[in-house]
């Protein structure tokens, strides 16, 4: 299949510190893609520059052929891309509904048959659909943070530490989750430290280091690499 997005030359500096040091990306539609790396990798700060929230030094963005570099971020999400931003941020002062319908802000059309769907991935917001999100989990929250983010009717949903500060319970059903958005048409591009899911879940993955992806490839040869088994698995021959 054809890319979805294709990343050239990307380049992000804050205050004269490079962030991200000329990288190349392909995201393959369809696929979900995975970055792993340490904290401060330039991992966050990729997704930030696809979504319109920090300016590229450089870079040549391309989503479905069409370049997005300088678009505001409404127009990016208007084109079909969204973002689950790290640490969820929810409107605590909101309903899980409100909330959810935030995430439709831009369309024209009626949210109902969307919200259902929302409800049947996540019944727990269902259950909790008028209860203010600052009251709900770790693990709710984000569920309601996916659900805000598919509302939009994305076409590309980046996911950034999904699974941060979760219960391994319930990180492992946030990846189920991850698995069947993908499965329904959404290309995924997940930024994850959780390695080990990550790889096992991920069709390609790319290893980012200090603003440079040093490695790349299928998430199983990721995966049974020994270099990223001892960095990143916690584990070598």
């Amino acid at each position: 299949m054809s890319n979805i997005l294709e990343i050239r030359n990307l380049v992000v500096s804050y205050g004269g510190i490079e962030a991200v040091k000329g990288i190349d990306m392909d995201i393959e539609q369809g696929k979900i893609v995975t970055l792993i790396g340490a904290n401060g990798a330039g991992k966050s700060t990729t997704m930030k520059a696809v979504a319109g929230l920090v300016k590229p030094k450089q870079a040549s963005i391309t989503f479905d052929g069409k370049n997005i570099v300088g678009l505001p971020p409404d127009q990016i999400v208007a084109m079909g891309i969204t973002m689950v931003p790290e640490g969820r941020r929810v409107f605590p002062n909101l309903t899980v509904k409100e909330n959810l319908r935030i995430g439709g802000y831009l369309r024209k059309d009626n949210l109902s048959k969307d919200l259902d769907y929302v409800y049947s991935l996540f019944p727990r917001l269902k259950e909790r659909e008028w209860q203010l999100a600052g009251t709900l989990s770790g693990g709710e929250q984000q569920m309601l943070a996916v659900g805000r983010a598919l509302m939009a009717k994305p076409r590309l949903i980046m996911m950034d530490e999904p699974s941060l500060g979760l219960a391994p319970l319930v990180v492992k059903g946030i990846f189920d989750i991850i698995r069947t958005i993908n499965e329904s048409g959404i290309t995924v591009l997940l930024n994850e430290q959780n390695a080990n899911m990550a790889l096992k879940t991920a069709h390609w993955g790319y290893v980012m280091e200090t603003g440079n992806i040093t490695m790349q490839g299928t998430g199983m040869e990721l995966y049974e690499n020994e270099q990223i088994k001892e960095a990143y698995l916690g584990k070598s021959k």
